[in-house]
């Protein structure tokens, strides 16, 4: 049986475990939103079912808003108004919108003339997910940048007109291949214009901005682009959707950076270039890379929402395209997180995957996801693969725990003694502690060797903390009751919010986890001395242990059940190994003997375990020398 002083040490292992998990979910957990920021923008909407899939130019119904009116009316009075609005450009205010289509196996763009602007990006392979108010789970497809008040429009500095948006521009839109071209004329041969090009096989669009003869009609050689972006509601658990979203962008030769996911932010770079920028909620990210140029006086900003808002967030980025060259060269990125396919463009736009900073950043990107991506390989179960995951992490660290186990069969082998020591010393309790570590340093036993194991698993727990629900890998799999392994499993839908936030839901592999975690530790309370549990602090222990699952049981149910699941199998091969262990491998009377020899050995001078003993027995002088002067008094 164990002693007491083992289980102390491993108690207060754990403890500090659970303490640092919490102070982590509670620095990681999504925040109560901001106030709600309304926008006072209003823009015509169009279904995307008036795109015909060949790509062909389909014109839209014409609004009926103030300013599209404005602009469709005819006479010589209008023609005034309009050139002294848009200058040079004021043939381009007239017009109607049409719609041009390009797409491939994997997306379908869809753009519009008004503006010459992305309308929509349709992923083919992908479904958002949202859950009714009797809990079920309603898909539907996923749309990038399809909000009607979103914008993406560029400020030109016209020559005798001031400022001109080129959203409200038509433009001249035509297709050839994989290519949309769209022209905004100027007159006399002058013209603005953007070309778009779809990838074949790939979320990739090669972006092109300028123009012909413009040195005469723009004041600078510059355009402020303006991105405005209402983010949609894609995933199952909207809060860590929430605070896994924000605007991500690269200064040159510095790390990416980002707002803040939690509250309304701003974050401006003045004159450092830019080499790229994105919007990017959990899974899925819209970006803009600078090829032949750098971004400058770039500003991103966000707004939080309440959960009661059919809007998750509000992104908003604008930055200067410097125009010296004739023509920006860009890239877009509209498309899944994928780590690889980030990758691949070489610019470190991975980075925008929330995988977590510092050291559980790494691990994550350098360790676990390898470890992931390879087992996918073999493995078509995300959740089998999770199984594998975790059995070699316990292999890993089994000689861990196997001195662990025999660490605490050493303290056993040490109660006859401890308990004698204890009759000797009674309610001394210094006296008590002073005596213990003297009797470990002398039969050589670590009563803190318990606590190793668990204490090198902890940088793996935080870091799945956050692999699981930013791992698109994991969104949607399913695996046994768990339909999402990037959210929280859900057996049974409640009336009522759990507090803590943990939801109105029960996960089923979190009741699993608190079950194994309460047998463990009753297994374990029955090794200890009985009498050794009448200590009041002990008692104290014991229902901090049987408390602490319970507690944690509230902030588990809403993690994602990938993660959880990982806990619940962990559980499971550590009371495997433990009991094995103790049954099979270790020999009490050999440890006696070792223990009987190792006390026969000469100590060495020195060391923590002395100066503990020295400062012990110092403590206990000086407490002696405050009785004594105490009894004179009397």
């Amino acid at each position: 049986m164990e002693d007491k002083q083992s289980q102390i040490s491993t108690f207060i292992g754990m403890g500090l475990i659970f303490l640092l998990l919490y102070l982590w979910m509670q620095y990681s957990a999504p925040t109560q939103p901001a106030q709600e920021q309304q926008s006072a923008n209003t823009t015509q909407t169009t279904d995307s079912n008036q795109t015909q899939s060949n790509g062909n130019a389909v014109a839209a119904t014409p609004s009926g808003t103030p300013a599209d009116t404005s602009t469709q009316q005819q006479g010589p009075d209008q023609d005034v108004l309009l050139a002294a609005r848009f200058g040079p450009f004021a043939p381009s205010a007239k017009g109607q919108e049409q719609f041009y289509v390009l797409e491939n196996e994997l997306v379908r763009v869809t753009f519009n003339s008004k503006g010459g602007r992305i309308k929509e990006v349709f992923l083919k392979n992908f479904e958002k997910v949202n859950t009714d108010t009797a809990g079920n789970d309603l898909k539907s497809p996923v749309r990038l940048l399809e909000d009607s008040k979103n914008r993406f429009e560029y400020e030109l500095n016209v020559n005798g007109a001031g400022k001109v948006l080129t959203s409200d521009l038509y433009f001249k839109g035509s297709k050839s291949g994989n290519t949309v071209t769209f022209r905004a004329d100027a007159g006399e041969g002058r013209y603005l214009e953007q070309v778009y090009t779809l990838s074949p096989d790939n979320y990739r669009i090669d972006y092109q901005v300028g123009g012909q003869r413009l040195n005469n009609v723009l004041a600078e050689q510059a355009m402020r682009l303006n991105w405005t972006n209402y983010l949609d509601k894609l995933e199952k658990n909207q809060q860590y959707e929430r605070s896994m979203s924000s605007v991500y962008f690269k200064a040159a030769d510095e790390s990416a950076d980002y707002c803040n996911c939690r509250d309304n932010d701003v974050e401006s770079l003045g004159e450092k270039p830019v080499s790229w920028f994105a919007h990017s909620s959990q899974f899925f990210n819209t970006s803009i890379m600078a090829n032949n140029f750098a971004f400058r006086d770039f500003v991103g900003e966000t707004q939080m929402f309440k959960d009661d808002n059919p809007d998750l967030k509000l992104l908003k980025s604008n930055a200067l395209v410097p125009l010296n060259n004739g023509t920006a060269s860009m890239t877009i990125y509209a498309g899944p997180n994928e780590f690889e396919r980030l990758r691949a463009f070489g610019v470190s736009l991975e980075d925008i995957i929330p995988f977590g900073a510092s050291v559980f950043g790494a691990i994550n990107r350098w360790v676990v996801h390898p470890i992931f991506d390879f087992l996918s390989r073999f493995i078509g179960s995300q959740g089998i693969v999770i199984l594998v995951l975790t059995l070699l992490v316990k292999l890993l660290l089994y000689p861990l725990t196997y001195r662990m186990v025999l660490s605490q069969s050493k303290m056993a082998a040490l109660k006859p003694r401890l308990e004698a020591l204890k009759k000797k010393h009674g309610d001394d309790q210094q006296a008590m502690s002073m005596e213990t570590m003297k009797m470990y340093s002398e039969y050589r036993v670590n009563p803190l060797g318990g606590c190793l194991p668990v204490v090198l698993q902890m940088p793996i727990w935080f870091a799945l903390y956050r692999f699981f629900p930013a791992s698109i890998e994991f969104r949607q799999a399913s695996f046994l009751w768990a339909t999402d392994l990037s959210s929280y499993d859900s057996i049974m839908r409640l009336p009522f919010e759990l507090p803590f936030g943990a939801g109105s839901h029960l996960s089923l592999f979190t009741l699993i986890w608190v079950v194994t975690t309460l047998w463990y530790t009753n297994y374990s309370m029955k090794q200890m001395d009985a009498t050794a549990m009448q200590n009041d602090q002990m008692k104290i222990m014991k229902y901090m242990q049987y408390a602490m699952p319970v507690m944690f049981m509230f902030f588990f149910n809403s993690f994602a059940s990938g993660l959880t699941l990982y806990l619940c199998f962990s559980n499971i091969l550590n009371i495997g190994q433990t009991v094995v262990t103790k049954q099979f491998l270790i020999d009490n009377e050999k440890i006696k003997a070792e223990l009987e020899a190792n006390k026969n050995k000469p100590r060495k001078t020195g060391g923590f375990r002395e100066r503990l003993e020295q400062a012990m027995k110092e403590q206990q002088r000086i407490q002696a020398e405050k009785a004594k002067q105490q009894s004179k008094k009397k």
